[in-house]
């Protein structure tokens, strides 16, 4: 059977890997059939414009895309195709305020979908979100996704609940 990726991660330097790895950690879990490239907008253009405009034809859902400092990879491939792109803004410099900032501020027309600075995990929970709106095995998954953070708060509660302290009450 030859399994297409539904998803994308891309980032701009293999030194990210440590960062989108959560991404593809949770791709994996939701059994999101994904790729993962090292493409850099400033120093490989033609990949970036190639991969960009061949996303659809070679069957892409979501590109998430991860950069740091200017961060220009997610804005300069969502300006290059109409498939969502969910920026992941890294820590490089500046705690990734400049990366975080580079993909917010995008002129009109060319939306880049962005989460909080490193946040691969929580763009991968979007990419899932969005390919379930067409796969009700995929939002069960999802679903029980939900569920299992939820009883972790409650266990992490209970477990707080019995924390001894002279003067708590």
């Amino acid at each position: 059977m030859d399994v297409k990726p539904l998803v994308s991660i891309i980032m701009g330097s293999t030194s990210d890997l440590s960062v989108m790895g959560k991404a593809a950690d949770l791709l994996d879990q939701m059994k999101i059939p994904f790729e993962m490239r090292a493409l850099s907008a400033h120093r490989t253009p033609v990949e970036v414009e190639t991969f960009s405009k061949n996303a659809e034809q070679n069957g892409l859902k979501v590109i998430i895309a991860g950069a740091g400092m200017a961060a220009a990879l997610p804005g300069v491939i969502a300006a290059q195709t109409n498939i969502p792109v969910i920026g992941v803004p890294i820590a490089a410099t500046l705690q990734g305020v400049d990366a975080l900032l580079s993909m917010v501020q995008m002129p009109p027309g060319i939306p880049v979908a962005t989460v909080g600075v490193n946040g691969a995990r929580n763009a991968a929970v979007l990419a899932a979100r969005i390919l379930a709106l067409t796969d009700n095995q995929l939002r069960e998954r999802l679903d029980d996704f939900q569920k299992e953070m939820h009883q972790k708060v409650i266990n992490a509660d209970e477990q707080m609940r019995k924390e001894q302290y002279e003067y708590k009450v």
